[in-house]
């Protein structure tokens, strides 16, 4: 298993060892708290991996699939085989054991479960273990407990000692109680024996060595929650929205150990505002949302402009429009965050590229927003926020850089009256925090000369409405001359170039590593940096080649953004909107057929996951 030639439409990376391990059920059923464990149970023994949940916008029922790529380099998809499913439903079993790779496994309840060999791939088989025999000495634990009966099978199945799931197992439950961890140890145990017995004494496991590196878990919300505390963020405020609220869940287990104000408000109106509140009293301040929350709010991120005051707000994309799907990703927001608020005002737009670059990337976010006194939008997804990933510890850099921009200390008299919004050569003005002697002001939402006075109301003055507006927005040319280059990744004189923003990243470097491999030149270009936009050095790296924009919306947001910054014309466009992530698979065989149309002008390539609906549903 893991080893075997995979079914044809699975393409893959050869350069390293892998096994894709996918788990199933209803929600409730357990398999958030099996993949912890087996997670954990990974970055152990010092191996890499990928997990993404498929999940319903329910508490209870509806179907749950976890996917968990386990490698032993450092992998950035979800990949794009399945070597064994632990089907906790016969839902599972439907949906997914198609998807087998060959020489594949399905992990089921006997009696509970069935699964019928002529729905697996040739050369995948079903082990059926014994789970009611092996849970009844242990009393009335059958519907919690049969995850880790098929845990115990998968580690059989993998080759890994029955030791190191019995210390995760000790960690996870030890603090619960001894009962439930001897349960547990006792569950699993009978489980590994099963399998193992199913699968005979020469079996040895698909081979996965890891490097003896004990790894981090965590998801891209948590690297970015670490992020802000590394980079003084004192203050959090938000109103949960998926796929934001882990940030707020992370904040407020931890705040009051970290000095941090965490703050659920009853809408995301009022969460921004106190933001704002709080970048003006000179707090580090950072609210998160998703595309409908971050709607509500832009009259707020509009006011920040205005008022030039520092706030960092995280945007996590799920797929829409409205409500959409609440538990699905997509890259749609793109529009909406650059057009949010009303008027023309000065703003920053990072999107991460990946966990590590989430981490980094609030060092960057909040230094902006001081220096240059503006909002600072951080997007994500649903993918990069939720999914978990190994790190090393060691690639986390906690001592970052505190730039905390030009503040005014106290008055000089000698320097004349104290202007707020001075008008500057960088647009920058010397920042005087409440309370700062001598440097009374006004905070105005309304337009206001350098001291802060209205002049909306009772008498528009042209040239100051005009002379303030350009002081702002020359705010955007000064951060625009440090905004770093993207890097070309992948072979520099390939003829095509993958592009995309965000977390496309990985799906886009494995597809070109499958494509390389068998003989197509294929480059990536993934771009953090959204506004201002690195337009010189975008039309640099993709002069002369074929362009395809990887991303997932149905209209090409990134490409008409990047042409209309940098001038820059897509040759065609890769898209994916059904909810899923982009595996590399998709991104190899849509390059293929665009080499196979012999690169037809406007290309459009819109990938699509297998269905997953039941037969009932169906009918």
């Amino acid at each position: 298993v893991g080893n075997a030639p995979a079914p044809p439409r699975a393409l893959q990376c050869i350069s390293m060892r892998e096994f894709t391990v996918g788990i199933g059920g209803a929600a409730g059923d357990g398999q958030a708290s099996t993949g912890d464990v087996l997670a954990r149970l990974v970055a152990r023994a010092g191996l890499h991996l990928y997990a993404s949940s498929s999940y319903q916008s329910v508490i209870r029922g509806g179907h749950t699939w976890l996917s968990m790529r386990i490698a032993d380099a450092p992998v950035g998809s979800v990949g794009d085989r399945l070597d064994a499913i632990l089907a906790l439903n016969a839902e599972t079993v439907e949906f997914h054991a198609r998807d087998l790779s060959a020489g594949g496994a399905i992990l089921h309840a006997q009696g509970r479960v069935a699964v019928d060999p002529a729905r697996l791939p040739a050369g995948a088989r079903a082990i059926a273990l014994p789970v009611r025999e092996i849970l009844a000495p242990l009393g009335d634990v059958l519907p919690v407990m049969q995850n880790t009966v098929l845990l115990g099978g998968l580690v059989a199945l993998l080759g890994r000692p029955l030791e190191s799931l019995e210390a995760v197992l000790g960690t996870m439950f030890g603090k619960k109680s001894a009962e439930l961890v001897r349960q547990n140890v006792e569950a699993a145990r009978g489980g590994f024996r099963a399998a193992a017995a199913a699968l005979g004494p020469g079996w040895m496991g698909p081979g996965l060595s890891g490097d003896g590196v004990r790894r981090a878990v965590l998801t891209g919300n948590e690297a970015m929650a670490l992020g802000a505390v590394a980079a003084g963020c004192r203050f959090y405020c938000a109103y949960p929205m998926t796929p934001a609220s882990s940030i707020l869940h992370w904040m407020a287990a931890r705040g009051s150990r970290l000095g941090i104000e965490v703050r659920q408000t009853e809408d995301e109106i009022a969460a921004m505002n106190m933001c704002v509140g709080a970048g003006i009293i000179g707090v580090r301040a950072m609210c998160g949302t998703s595309g409908g929350g971050f709607a509500l709010m832009t009259e707020a991120v509009s006011e920040a402009g205005m008022l030039e005051a520092p706030v960092v707000i995280v945007e996590a994309q799920r797929a829409g429009p409205s409500t959409g799907l609440p538990t699905k990703t997509e890259q749609s927001d793109l529009r909406l965050v650059l057009g949010a608020g009303q008027g023309d005002y000065p703003r920053a737009i990072f999107a991460p590229t990946d966990l590590l670059d989430a981490f980094a990337t609030m060092e960057e976010a909040f230094n902006v927003a001081e220096r240059f006194q503006m909002p600072v939008i951080v997007m994500s997804d649903l993918l990069l926020s939720e999914h978990h990933e190994t790190a090393d510890p060691a690639a986390f850099r906690f001592a970052f850089r505190i730039d905390r921009g030009e503040i005014a200390e106290e008055f000089n008299p000698a320097a004349g009256p104290y202007l707020r919004f001075r008008d500057t050569p960088t647009g920058v003005s010397p920042r005087a925090l409440p309370g700062t002697k001598g440097c009374e002001h006004l905070a105005s939402t309304d337009e206001h000369d350098e001291r802060g006075v209205n002049v909306a109301n009772v008498l528009t003055h042209p040239p100051t409405r005009k002379r303030m507006m350009d002081k702002r927005m020359r705010k955007v040319e000064t951060l625009a001359t440090g905004i770093p280059a993207p890097a070309l990744l992948g072979d520099p004189d390939a003829s095509v170039v993958l592009a995309g923003f965000g977390s496309t990243k990985g799906a886009m470097l494995e597809a070109a590593a499958i494509l390389s491999a068998a003989g197509t030149r294929v480059a990536i270009l993934p771009i953090r940096n959204i506004h201002p936009f690195p337009a010189e050095a975008v039309r640099r790296a993709l002069a002369g080649r074929d362009v395809l924009v990887v991303e997932n919306n149905a209209t090409a947001q990134f490409a008409r953004h990047m042409r209309a910054e940098a001038g820059v014309e897509a040759s065609g466009h890769v898209l994916k909107y059904d909810g899923e992530p982009f595996t590399p698979g998709q991104i190899a065989e849509a390059v293929r057929a665009f080499e196979k149309e012999k690169r037809p002008k406007g290309f459009r390539f819109a990938c699509l996951t297998p269905a997953e609906t039941p037969k009932a549903l169906q009918a």
